[in-house]
Formats: C-alpha cells, structure tokens, sequence
C-alpha cells in the first residue's frame, strides 16, 4: 500500500507558479491586440473603455488604416496600474 502525504501550501504555491507561466505564455503569443481583444481582456464595452482610461496620455494605443492596436504587454501593464489607482 502507498501513502502520500502532500504540504498544501507548497502544493498551492506550484499550482500557482504553473497557472502564472501558462498565462505569462499566452499572453507572450499576442503581441497587439485590436479593440474587440481590449473589451474581451477588460470585460468592458467600447464606450465604457473611452470613459475611463482610453484618452489617459499613458495608455499605449496607435491607429493604423483606421483600426486601433494595443501594444499587448504595455497595456496590460497599464491597465493593472490604472485599476490599482481607482482603489
């Protein structure tokens, strides 16, 4: 018979690394996003997008042909920051 006993904060602290990598991985396959994948990301509509943080001189955004691209990395980084400073 097998006995295995398990340290479950060591447990959720692999688990935790893991889920960060995959993530940190996916996110590294994108390297723009277009405005529908800002709204998916954010959860908010287009509207609500421009009302809170969409003209904020921070955000990195360019216009191409008349379509908007999001550097991927540079605007998660600030939008983590911008929700951080509505607390």
């Amino acid at each position: 018979m097998v006995s295995v006993q398990l340290d479950e904060a060591q447990l959720k602290q692999i688990c935790k690394k893991q889920i960060g990598d995959m993530l940190r991985e996916y996110d590294a396959e994108l390297v723009f996003w277009d405005a529908a994948e800002l709204q998916r990301r954010t959860q908010m509509s287009w509207n609500t997008i421009q009302d809170y943080f969409f003209f904020d001189p921070r955000f990195p955004k360019r216009k191409l042909r008349g379509k908007w691209y999001f550097p991927a990395r540079q605007a998660r980084d600030f939008l983590e920051a911008w929700l951080d400073e509505q607390a």
